[in-house]
């Protein structure tokens, strides 16, 4: 098998090394090859080498398939060997040889994925840490995971579901409950926890699963908040689970192993006092095994795992224990009496004879139970009245399962605190009003019980179901032992929990079932009593699986903390990240031994548990909504192997969940609620970065669907329109913004309501400036995240700025969540000869708003404006009402004086009127206008008369038209075209006394273009400009729609005197309209370089000016002294933006009447509407 490639000298100066890079060439990126063709290929590339420098032909025979490659019709047709061996062929690959880089090859990707880690997070990245090492090529190999089905999950279910509630309070529960009461509780929580063990089999299978176990798969389905918030709910809930096991060991050691260890001796207390006593030496004991159970998992884990073994054992041969005796009542039922005065249980505790007195040769003699009833031994002492009326009988505490004592335990029985335990069915004499004495003599009941009680005590005997999946990382296929081994362990302990309800109803006496400590059994564990052989195998079981359970959960609940510390979601839990040097979480143990101490302060069993059940409760549900939600957006990577599911199962368990918090105690349900959603908050305050392809983000989609379709339904309606904002701004060579105040102003309009788009414009092709594409992004998110304007960020690159920004309004937004305004800066010295590009491109703009029904707001001298942080004291926002625009400029002062910046500005609206309008009333109809829109504003009306133009007019209006023909008409470079604009300057100063320029610097500018941009003109206007000697002259005009009714809340809106006044209720829109008007034109000479110098030297012929450019430059010079003369010290003055003229000759010329009309002034909004109706009276 051999393979040919020949290699023939074209030139005569190739070295040899260039050969044999080629040849060399044609295998980059092959694997080293074995020692036999090394051997040939080396010698083969040696060979080449030299022949080639001799200017032969050289053949390289390189080992391979006898077909020779090239011949071969099929894209990858080599053996699989050969595959493996090779990350690309040559000439097999040859058409994605240019992707390698990239895009690898299936054979070195299957491979990767065959090592997959499942590790959780933070040990991957130690791990990968390790990898960087120099040493890692030495590092022992990681041995494989071998845990089956067995005892990697069902086993630790079982050990963690059984535990101290089935001991210690499973017979109260049937007492109290009932049987019927009980079994459908016990239902209940069994099918919850069964329904979440679908729903998490589903997840479990949904690829591979990292360890980590419910809340990885929690977040990595919901995402970091909820992740986030339910992770901690499961931390604390295992947390609190620890210290309920501590409780229940400390009671079996107590109350039935070593009484006579008690602390706080309870010996001659009763009521109130015995009960704190019991308490204070549960706080005792607890805080110390608690502090050696911590010591315990700190000093080695590896020890409490090598001891769940003994434990799960004691666990199974109790429960064992109990079937055993259940069976042999049966048979023979054991001897437990129980002792009854009347119908109420004695404490059986002090006395050794159930009887008052007893026969003896003597005679009668008194007992023991006498003297506690009776002042003397006497038989003529002086009794208890209760025990005097009643005699004393002794009953079976275990009659057995064949007894028939089921019928009585059918129903429950509940207690206020302090009542007496007595037997159902059975007389006693009693006087109702005497009152209770000696009630340490009887069993009474220590709290009050009720239905919803006894859920939140039970449910903790059923939690643990996530054992299984938090040890996947030590499963050898988790994907199947986690659903398997889940549902079985769930199934085994249902079916022991359930028939445990009915087999104790059956076998035990209701008195005995109600007494929670034994005390009519002489102190023995009530449990016990029923078990075979002896009830100490019961005592000491339960005694050593509540140890082992407490020590689970001190080892779990660190890790899971250290988990979501690791995944940096929760910046505060950020410390109990780190632990030992072999990771250990130290810090993390820590916390979760102060929590736990804080549940063993409480100190009582049944007021821990509904804790405990709240939080895993709450765990629970976030696994069905987990379940629920993906399956129901039918995410195209929710594909899990388990298929046993159903959305309306996850739902249902969802709902069971919530039923079953609120059931056990609706004050817990809420606060742990409260703490969920404040860590839910708090982690989307702090800014979780995390993307994990979680199902909200898909929810998120899906509603943003939904909601976007039915905003295409129509447009908004006057009540609900609010400025959805357009940004356009522009970047410096290093993509930073160059406008950050426009982002300023845009959050003091919006406060963060509504939409806002930041976009800018690049020049030069798409493919080329990518990367400054991405900067320009990331520079307008990240002054966006500074400025906190909540939205979107947009770049556009065309070949040139204008049509960039053209395609910035058409294509921002989507559906009907587009832009209604658009925000953009006065264009900064736009009268430079060099920036003559950018008051084009902003006249465009202005175009294309009016064509797309657009408002626009452009603020003048952007650098001088308030940034979020400064504050107005005092001071107004002055709103000029030339014409009306829709209500834009009452809308926009009352949007800004929200924020805090503007808050304290008043605000004042003037409008202007003419001769013949009645001022007066125009002021009324105003402020009648004003209050029925609920604006409070001081209104002014200005009037205006007529007056003669001025000589400055004239000759304010002379310098801008020779101004804009001498640029736009003689060709000239750059620098000649400053010395004729600087001449023409000069000539006007010295001829005229002019007006002071306002001292105004405008830094920052949204439309300025780049320099290479600046020089470019459309062809057709420069055609146009250099065809046409004179501009023709042109006349303002007012177009009205006379269809619109007449309303006399609104005023007139003329522009210029001589237009007239106009009705106020017409919707004007201010226009340019080109005009010939018989004009005499300007002289010949004007247009050829040689008549120059004399247009230079010439006095100003004033009636050759364009009236119309005369009669707007009165009307923009008489507004602005009008403006200056009310608004000079205003905060902000508001006002209408004329529109541009329909034909482009005139650009410059509406550029400088807005100069006119805007100077002197610090802060100006101008304002153009978008043709609709933005303010309404109506509610």
């Amino acid at each position: 098998m051999s393979q040919r490639f020949t290699v023939s000298k074209s030139d005569g100066e190739r070295r040899p090394s260039d050969i044999q890079g080629e040849v060399n060439q044609l295998f980059e990126g092959d694997d080293p090859p074995t020692s036999s063709s090394s051997n040939s290929s080396g010698g083969g590339g040696g060979a080449a080498a030299e022949d080639a420098a001799a200017g032969t032909e050289v053949v390289v025979v390189l080992k391979g398939d006898s077909n020779p490659k090239e011949s071969s019709p099929f894209i990858n047709s080599s053996d699989v060997a050969a595959e493996k061996s090779q990350q690309y062929d040559g000439k097999n690959m040859a058409l994605f040889e240019e992707e390698m880089d990239t895009s690898p090859m299936v054979s070195s990707l299957l491979s990767s994925l065959a090592n997959y880690s499942n590790l959780p997070q933070g040990s991957k990245e130690h791990e990968e840490a390790e990898n960087n090492e120099a040493e890692s090529s030495r590092k022992k190999p990681v041995k494989a995971p071998q845990l089956g089905t067995l005892m990697g999950v069902y086993l630790p279910c079982i050990q963690n579901i059984f535990g101290v509630i089935l001991f210690l309070r499973m017979t109260w529960l049937v007492g109290i409950g009932g049987v019927i009461g009980t079994f459908v509780i016990v239902f209940i929580c069994c099918s919850t926890t069964m329904l979440t063990a679908i729903s998490m089999s589903a997840i479990a299978t949904n690829g591979v699963v990292p360890a980590g176990g419910s809340y990885y798969m929690i977040s990595r389905s919901l995402g970091p908040e909820f992740g986030g918030a339910v992770g901690i709910c499961f931390y604390l809930g295992t947390t609190y689970a620890g210290a309920m096991y501590i409780l229940g060991a400390i009671e079996l050691l107590l109350i039935y192993i070593a009484p006579k260890a008690a602390i706080f001796p309870l010996e001659g207390l009763e009521g109130a006092e015995a009960e704190a006593a019991l308490l204070n030496n549960m706080r005792v004991y607890g805080t110390i095994l608690l502090t050696s159970m911590a010591t315990v998992v700190f000093v080695g884990v590896k020890y409490v795992n090598k001891l769940a073994l003994v434990f799960l054992a004691c666990v199974i041969l109790s429960i064992f224990a109990v079937y055993a005796g259940v069976i042999k009542t049966a048979v023979e039922p054991p001897i437990f009496p129980v002792c009854l005065l009347g119908n109420r249980t004695l404490v059986w505790k002090s006395f050794d004879v159930c009887a008052k007195t007893v026969e003896t040769a003597n005679g009668t003699v008194t007992t023991q139970l006498w003297s506690m009833f009776c002042d003397s031994p006497l038989l003529n002492a002086t009794c208890d009245k209760y025990f005097t009326a009643n005699n004393v009988s002794q009953i079976q505490g275990i009659p057995g399962v064949t007894s028939g004592i089921l019928a009585e335990n059918l129903f429950g029985t509940y207690y206020e605190k302090g009542d007496l335990i007595a037997r159902q069915n059975m007389e006693s004499a009693e006087d109702q009003d005497d009152p209770l004495t000696n009630s340490n003599r009887y069993v009474l009941a220590d709290i009050t019980s009720f239905f919803t009680l006894l859920v939140g005590i039970y449910f903790p005997s059923v939690t643990g179901i996530m054992a299984g999946s938090n040890r996947s990382g030590d499963l050898r296929d988790a994907q199947k032992s986690i659903p398997i081994g889940t549902i079985a362990a769930i199934t085994t302990t249902s079916t022991v929990y359930m028939s445990s309800v009915v087999l104790f109803g059956a076998c035990i006496e209701g008195v005995v079932l109600r007494d929670k400590f034994g005390e009519g059994v002489h102190g023995n564990l009530v449990i016990g009593t029923l078990a075979w052989p002896s009830p100490w195998v019961i005592v000491i079981g339960s005694f050593f699986s509540t140890c082992g359970a407490g020590l689970q959960s001190l080892t779990g609940a660190p890790r899971l903390l250290q988990a979501i510390a690791k995944d940096n979601i929760v910046p505060a839990l950020r410390i109990f990240g780190h632990g030992k040097a072999n990771g250990e979480p130290t810090w993390s143990l820590l916390l979760t031994a102060c929590i736990c101490e804080s549940g063993i302060l409480i100190a009582s069993l049944d007021a821990v548990a509904p804790i405990l059940s709240m939080f895993f409760l709450m765990c629970y549900m976030f696994v069905n909504l987990a379940c629920a939600l993906q399956t129901l957006l039918r995410t195209p990577n929710w594909r899990p192997r388990f298929k046993f599911y159903h959305w309306t199962l996850s739902f249902l368990g969802m709902s069971l969940c919530l039923t079953l918090m609120f059931i056990c105690s609706w004050y817990y349900a809420i606060v742990a609620m409260v703490i969920a959603g404040s860590i839910y908050k708090y982690i989307e305050f702090s800014g979780a970065e995390k993307e994990w392809g979680d199902g909200i983000r898909g929810l998120s989609l899906s509603a943003a669907r939904y909601a976007l379709m039915r905003l295409e339904e129509g447009p908004p309606h006057t009540k609900n329109w609010r400025p959805q904002l357009l940004v356009l701004v522009s970047t410096d060579t290093e993509q930073n913004v160059e406008q950050p105040r426009l982002l300023s102003l845009t959050n003091q309009l919006k406060a963060g309501k509504g939409l806002t788009i930041v976009g800018t414009a690049l020049v030069g092709s798409y493919l080329e400036n990518y990367d400054q594409t991405q900067r320009a992004e990331q520079a307008l998110r990240k002054l966006m995240e500074t400025e906190k304007v909540k939205g979107f960020s947009q770049v556009t690159v065309s070949s040139n700025l204008r049509d960039a920004t053209s395609h910035l309004l058409q294509a921002s937004g989507l559906g009907g969540l587009k832009h209604n305004a658009v925000l953009v800066s006065w264009p900064r010295n736009w009268k430079q000869g060099d920036e003559h590009q950018t008051w084009r491109n902003f006249v465009e703009l202005v175009r294309e708003t009016t064509a797309a029904h657009l408002a626009m707001l452009v603020p003048k001298n952007i650098a001088a404006f308030p940034s979020n942080g400064e504050r107005f004291t005092e001071g107004h926002i002055d709103v000029w009402w030339i014409v009306h625009d829709g209500g834009m400029l009452m809308l926009l002062p009352f949007l800004l004086r929200q924020h805090k910046v503007w808050r304290k500005c008043k605000m004042r609206i003037f409008t202007v009127a003419q001769m013949d309008d009645n001022s007066i009333q125009m002021k009324k109809d105003l402020t009648t206008f004003l209050y029925h829109l609920r604006i409070d504003a001081m209104v002014e009306v200005v009037e205006m008369h007529d007056s003669d133009i001025s000589a400055y007019t004239y000759e304010k209006t002379l310098v801008m038209e020779q101004r804009s023909q001498m640029l736009k008409q003689i060709k000239m470079t750059k620098n000649e075209r400053e010395r004729e604009i600087q001449s023409i300057t000069d000539s006007s100063r010295g001829s005229i006394r002019r007006k002071n320029p306002a001292a105004v610097t405008t830094q920052l500018s949204v439309t300025e273009d780049p320099p290479a941009a600046s020089k470019e003109e459309k062809p057709e206007e420069e055609s146009k400009s250099a065809s046409s000697p004179v501009s023709p002259p042109a006349q303002v005009q007012l177009i009205h729609d006379n269809t619109t009714p007449t309303s006399p809340t609104t005023p007139a809106t003329p522009l210029t005197p001589a237009e007239g006044a106009k009705s106020p209720g017409e919707q004007v829109q201010m226009t340019w309209t080109e005009k010939c008007d018989g004009e005499p034109a300007k002289p010949p000479g004007a247009a050829t370089p040689e008549g120059i110098k004399d247009i230079f030297n010439m006095k100003p012929e004033w009636e050759n000016l364009n009236q119309s450019n005369v009669r707007r430059m009165h009307t923009a010079l008489r507004l602005n002294e009008v403006i200056i003369k009310k608004s000079s010290e205003a905060k902000l003055v508001l006002l209408n933006m004329p529109g541009p003229p329909r034909n482009r000759t005139g650009d410059e010329n509406y550029m400088e009447f807005l100069e006119v009309l805007t100077e002197g002034l610090n802060r100006v909004l101008l304002v153009r509407g978008g043709g609709r109706e933005v303010i309404t009276i109506y509610s």
